[in-house]
């Protein structure tokens, strides 16, 4: 626990907000549980005009873990959740933790080769997908070789809703695959009771979470239900949410953070989660609407689309008193533009799947600071009993305002990744997770984080961060969002090359753009080509894609 009052950042702490706290629950299913006892029939899930039950949540999720259990499924093993922000997510998490397992969580963004890789990762034995997912993606994985699945249950995303919205489910019919068993068919035809497992411990893993890959392949973080347990109730208490009040899920919930943001602290709240299928920007706005939600956590992405979206209006987003952004870094002009325009100030949450979304976070009613030397926006304030370090690249600690990477100890951390014993040897050392994030601490205890390591660029011996140039690139008028790579240079070694997305109506050319920065940077600094480009490549998270930027072009001979 942090006892330490001299640690700067203490004294930015919430109020009343001490620097430990006390873990209530002992896992992530022992806040839903407490949830269906003490109020089973309040509401539980909102979805497109359709309220669920806490009680009705426990009855699907007592149905699909007994099945799961008559198969053979066995403590440890893991169901894989192809699926969107749905209430059936919510049931096959649950399923698996009642049936003693693990769930094993995968983007149904997946293609082919991507859901082939992830399933001979994690060798499910149980595999809970949406039914048109499951026909265009999975049936021909599961069929061209031997992953391990030996239980496939589908379920339609028009599936627990009143209100056919067709901007959502147009065009969408119920498959109910003949190879695969119905999850509602299930649930209509069970009479119980459930399975009766031990309670999970706090070090059992209860979610593999892949990574966001933006170096490279993905890896999965053994997330156990202490960290998930833990960082649940950080959201509460450092936010200072009160029992009942709504929570919307705009993160995909198949990622960590809509994972614990949405679907964990909602349970731990017993409020009712705000789900909505899919984001789109005019959808969200009407589920804002309809069940004003007070909480939530995106990407900036989101919160851009919304303040693009022609539907909004004064006062459409008045219930959400607390909106989060985590997955990327705001630049400080993006977030005043946001302000303006949505009504709501968003604040910065920090943090990596190995840490189970957050270690870091900007206190309600604060406003982040801007570093004045590099204008980059503040991440926040490690959150309770979480001991942030800067270190450089002998591992020792450097003192306030100097750069390095940031390595991140406290209840959140994973005990590693997924079958790879090298690679969490690496990143996880003593405890601690190496994020890789090259960053500093003013001396007011705030933290800032630069970039990755990996995106250095050396330029004739000279480091230039992306960032320096992406802020620069900014401040031009018709510039929306820019994202620099270091590309080869036979002159300099490294040089660097800006991809730009303009604003719409707005106009400019890559010489003027170059011109623009060769005016404000040194020469070593501003980009020597730039592609204008419709939009960045992004995680679902929000986070930018180095990698694909980096693969668009080879290797160059700029001067």
């Amino acid at each position: 626990m942090i006892t330490d009052a001299g640690r700067p950042w203490l004294a930015h702490y919430p109020a009343g907000r001490p620097a430990s706290v006390t873990v209530e629950f002992e896992s992530a299913l022992a806040l839903f549980t407490a949830a269906v006892a003490a109020a089973p029939d309040a509401p539980a899930v909102c979805y497109f005009g359709r309220t669920l039950s806490w009680a009705e949540l426990d009855r699907a999720s007592d149905a699909l873990a007994s099945l799961l259990v008559s198969r053979g499924f066995a403590p440890g093993d893991r169901l894989a959740l192809y699926l969107q922000n749905d209430p059936a997510f919510v049931v096959g998490l649950l399923a698996a933790w009642k049936a003693r397992g693990i769930a094993a969580l995968v983007s149904p963004m997946s293609k082919r080769d991507e859901l082939d890789l992830a399933l001979r990762d994690f060798a499910p034995a149980a595999l809970l997908a949406l039914d048109d997912l499951y026909e265009d993606v999975a049936r021909g994985v599961l069929q061209q070789g031997d992953v391990g699945v030996h239980t496939v249950v589908t379920v339609s995303p028009s599936d627990e809703q009143d209100r056919g919205d067709p901007r959502v489910f147009e065009g969408m019919s119920r498959r109910r695959p003949a190879d695969t068993l119905d999850l509602y068919a299930l649930v209509g035809s069970f009479s119980g009771p459930g399975p009766q497992p031990a309670a999970p411990a706090r070090s059992d893993v209860a979610v593999l979470a892949p990574t966001s890959g933006t170096t490279g392949e993905p890896k999965a973080a053994m997330l156990t239900h202490g960290n998930l347990a833990f960082n649940a109730q950080t959201y509460r208490d450092w936010t200072g949410l009160r029992p009942g009040e709504p929570v919307l899920a705009m993160a995909p919930v198949f990622h960590v953070t809509g994972l614990v943001a949405g679907i964990l602290v909602a349970f731990l709240l017993r409020s009712p989660l705000v789900l909505t299928h899919r984001f789109h920007p005019a959808v969200v706005l009407d589920a804002i609407r309809e069940c004003r939600p007070v909480f939530a956590v995106a990407p900036i992405t989101a919160y851009i689309a919304l303040a693009e979206e022609p539907a909004l209006a004064p006062g459409d987003l008045s219930s959400l008193r607390l909106a989060y952004s985590g997955g990327s870094p705001i630049l400080p002009e993006v977030a005043d533009r946001l302000e303006t325009v949505l009504g709501r100030y968003i604040h910065n949450v920090y943090g990596q799947t190995e840490a189970s979304s957050p270690t870091h976070m900007v206190p309600p009613g604060t406003r982040a600071p801007v570093d004045p030397e590099t204008g980059v926006l503040s991440v926040g304030l490690p959150v309770f009993d979480t001991m942030v370090r800067v270190v450089d690249d002998r591992g020792a600690t450097l003192p306030p305002g100097r750069i390095g990477e940031l390595v991140t100890d406290g209840p959140q951390v994973a005990p590693g990744y997924w079958r790879r014993p090298d690679e969490t040897a690496l990143a996880f050392v003593d405890g601690a997770l190496k994020t890789g994030d090259v960053g500093f601490m003013d001396a007011d205890g705030w933290f800032y984080v630069v970039d990755r390591s990996t995106d250095l660029i050396n330029a004739a011996g000279y480091k230039v961060w992306p960032h320096e140039v992406e802020q620069v690139l900014a401040t031009h008028p018709a510039v929306q969002e820019a994202a620099v790579v270091a590309i080869a240079d036979d002159y300099r070694g490294q040089s660097t090359r800006a991809y730009v997305a303009l604003r719409p109506e707005a106009s400019a050319t890559e010489v003027e753009l170059i011109e623009y920065c060769r005016g404000r940077m040194a020469a070593y600094k501003y980009p020597r080509e730039i592609e204008i480009v419709h939009a960045l490549p992004r995680s679902v998270t929000g986070k930018l894609l180095r990698r694909e930027l980096r693969r668009r072009r080879p290797g160059g001979r700029p001067r």
